[in-house]
């Protein structure tokens, strides 16, 4: 048991097997969260639900059929259109080689989205053959509502493209089989005299502008031809169109690049040797912050003082709480503080000095040298570049004239090839556009050049589309109806979030489940008695079987040993009181001695469950007045009605609770009545709405947990676990109380099979 240190022994371990609810919870597999049984017990608690809604979706899906059928009929026709291969062919040659594949069939793509483009289905609701149906009296509301038709046509008409064959799919859909293949027909025909008209006009322009252009090439060529006559003419040479190739040069002229490339190359490293100039200036004169820096963390003996510093400054932490500031020891490890940092401070002026003066050296010695070699290659450049200047000089001199002479020369010849070059890229583009204007006078004559061709009318459907069949409108109805009744009673479930069931406990809290006490209504054995005397009154009851096989899982799954026992909730109503005073009905069965403590301070009902002897004269004192020092325990303590139990009552109301538990006397209480029974069992307040039984928590040798069916949700049962665990409560495990006889559960079951099993008992 926990005595006078647990507020300082910290955590408790928790049980074996439990999980804490600040861990997160282990993956939940699919058959964790939802088990064939489970499933089977569902459909079972909601079969009508689930048939009723099945019926429903039945019966809307064969009266949508029938009402579909008989007021909106929809009839299909269709026909294809061939589409060439869009590449342009030569009439010149006898073999075209194929497009390929997927060309293809986005050029038929592209003509499909053509046929449905806003104009033509406007062109199309122009025509008198489709202003006289039916549907376009309907559609347009007698001609007045062109866009609701346009509309209409978009969703029902369709053009679609073949993936593998050359052909476009046209169909439409309307309520007349008649108005479908006319509609359908008509558009295929506006369709193909529009691109029968576009291929022509796209011809003739074609064969004018290459006519024209053959006009404007032949007018260049006569130009060039002139121009070429009044080059060799101005030239005074006959041998314009000599092949040329480079020219020798002179000796002065190769020592004038290599002066040009020396001096391009040591301008470069001027300036290269420059720029490491001033990296090497900025360094010497700038700060040394990041060098210092490097030094001071690499020196040993830095480390080792901070090392020093940092183990007295953990004692002086400890010392300071457990002696306080004045205290010899506490100072002595203060002047060894400022001791160790005064060395510090000095050992970092003293490296700081040295890094600065070595570093300085070497960057000034650095940036002299730099400075030498930009001098000598300053030099070097001067003495280039004089060099330079007398071989241009000499080069002048002697070839000034025979230079621009060769120099006319070389301009005449590269005008005169120029203008040849252009003379006969304009003949070959000549002769080019005339072979072009011949294929397109072909093309005019030949009867292929639309590449979109009719396959035949449409003919007129004589059967409805498939949708409007009742093999698919009464099935698809019965079937949606079931999806969407199993639907609503898996969202039923779904949305329920409270602990109903010990597989809840398992999966969601992780926390042991020592016991299950149904519904009282379940038991008939317990309808005129109340829940706190279950034990006592109906010891043959299923209710009172369940408090006692809690009792003795309680023993056997507490981990050890335990004298005191603290049953708490997160919330009021979960049936802790209920709980507390059948186990201590059931340990005193035992022949136990038993001591049941009502520590509700705010809310008590020990006293309502056994009602205090009125002949004592000491009626009214209880925890309260113990805590206080009014009374001592036995005083305090009272006997009930059950042999082997006793009682401490809540006593007078207090205004702090919370404090009065909080103090030293509890504990002493706790030590005391310990010592004299055999069991001590404490009923507390909600946890979640009071901090009073976290002081009991910390107490207590065991905490067990009560959460209701009916009232208590997962987040709460998680929270109360966590307020538990928070001041290192010892929690054994837990109890469901409430537990209702589902459909498709084991309660019914249960209640059944042991009636018949105590039967001859109660004979």
């Amino acid at each position: 048991m926990i005595k006078g240190n647990a507020a300082a022994a910290g955590r408790m371990p928790r049980a074996p097997g439990t999980k804490g609810a600040s861990e997160p919870a282990a993956p939940l597999r699919l058959g964790d969260v939802l088990t064939p049984r489970e499933a089977l017990g569902m459909l079972r608690r909601h079969l009508w639900l689930i048939v009723f809604v099945t019926v429903i979706g039945s019966t809307m899906g064969t009266g949508g059929w029938y009402l579909v059928r008989r007021y909106l009929p929809l009839y299909r026709a269709e026909t294809m259109i061939e589409v060439l291969p869009p590449i342009a062919t030569d009439p010149m040659d006898i073999g075209v080689a194929p497009a390929q594949q997927d060309v293809r069939y986005r050029h038929r793509a592209a003509l499909a989205n053509q046929m449905k483009s806003p104009s033509t289905l406007q062109q199309l609701l122009q025509r008198e053959e489709i202003r006289r149906t039916k549907w376009y009296r309907e559609k347009t509301n007698g001609g007045v509502d062109i866009a609701r038709a346009i509309q209409c046509l978009d969703r029902h008409l369709t053009a679609l493209a073949h993936r593998e064959a050359e052909h476009i799919v046209v169909s439409m859909t309307c309520a007349s089989p008649g108005e479908a293949a006319l509609i359908v027909n008509q558009i295929v025909n506006l369709f193909l005299r529009q691109h029968r008209q576009i291929e022509g006009a796209d011809v003739r322009q074609k064969l004018a502008d290459a006519t024209q252009r053959q006009s404007g090439v032949e007018q260049e060529i006569r130009q060039s031809e002139a121009d070429l006559q009044n080059v060799t003419r101005r030239s005074g040479t006959t041998d314009l169109e000599r092949p040329t190739g480079p020219y020798l040069q002179h000796t002065i002229t190769l020592r004038l690049d290599d002066l040009e490339s020396q001096e391009s190359n040591l301008s470069l490293d001027i300036k290269q040797l420059q720029a490491d100039i001033g990296n090497l200036r900025q360094l010497a004169e700038g700060p040394l912050t990041e060098q210092i820096q490097h030094a001071l963390e690499g020196d040993p003996v830095l480390v080792t003082l901070a090392q020093q510093l940092a183990v007295l400054e953990a004692q002086l932490s400890g010392q300071l709480t457990k002696f306080g500031e004045t205290h010899r020891v506490v100072r002595q490890t203060q002047e060894q503080i400022d001791e160790i940092r005064k060395k510090t401070e000095e050992r970092r002026l003293v490296i700081t000095e040295q890094t600065r003066r070595a570093y300085l050296q070497d960057a000034h010695a650095n940036l002299q040298n730099a400075r030498d070699k930009l001098r000598v290659l300053e030099e070097r450049l001067a003495e280039l570049q004089k060099q330079r200047t007398a071989a241009l000089e000499e080069q002048k001199k002697r070839y000034a004239a025979a230079l621009e002479e060769q120099k006319r020369l070389d301009e005449t010849r590269r005008e005169y090839e120029r203008i040849q070059k252009v003379r006969e890229e304009r003949i070959e583009t000549l002769n080019q556009i005339r072979t072009q204007i011949e294929k397109y006078r072909i093309l005019l004559e030949n009867p292929q050049t639309p590449k979109v061709q009719s396959l035949g009318p449409a003919p007129e459907p004589l059967e409805m589309v498939l949708s409007r069949s009742i093999f698919l409108w009464a099935p698809g109805g019965t079937l949606l109806g079931w999806i969407l009744g199993f639907s609503l009673a898996l969202l039923v479930e779904m949305l329920n979030d409270f602990v109903r069931t010990p597989r809840d406990v398992q999966r969601l809290l992780h926390v042991p489940l020592l016991g299950v006490i149904p519904e009282a209504c379940e038991d008939r054995a317990v309808a005129d008695i109340d829940l706190c005397d279950v034990v006592r009154e109906a010891p043959y009851s299923l209710l009172g079987e369940s408090y006692r096989r809690c009792r003795t899982n309680l023993e056997l799954s507490a981990g050890g040993p335990f004298t005191t026992l603290l049953v708490a909730s997160g919330q009021p109503g979960d049936g802790k009181t209920s709980l507390a005073c059948n186990l201590a009905a059931a340990f005193a069965a035992k022949y136990e001695r038993v001591l049941l403590i009502d520590a509700n301070l705010r809310q008590p009902s020990l006293h309502l469950v056994f009602p205090p002897d009125p002949s004592r004269q000491d009626r009214g004192v209880g925890l309260t007045d113990l805590l206080m020092g009014k009374c001592t325990y036995q005083e305090a303590m009272r006997p009930s009605a059950v042999a082997g139990l006793d009682l401490i009552d809540a006593g007078s109301p207090v205004p702090n609770p919370a404090e009065l538990l909080a103090g030293p006397r509890l504990e002493e209480l706790v030590e005391t009545v310990a010592e004299r029974y055999d069991r001590v069992i404490i009923d507390s307040p909600p946890v979640l709405l009071v901090s009073d039984v976290k002081m009991l928590a910390r107490l207590a040798d065991a905490t067990l947990l009560v959460f209701h069916a009916t009232l208590t949700r997962w987040g709460m049962a998680r929270r109360t676990i966590f307020e538990f665990e928070e001041v290192g409560a010892r929690i054994v495990g837990c109890v469901l109380f409430g537990a209702e006889a589902m459909k498709g559960g084991y309660f019914r079951q249960q209640f059944r099979a042991y009636r018949r099993y105590l039967k001859p008992q109660r004979a």
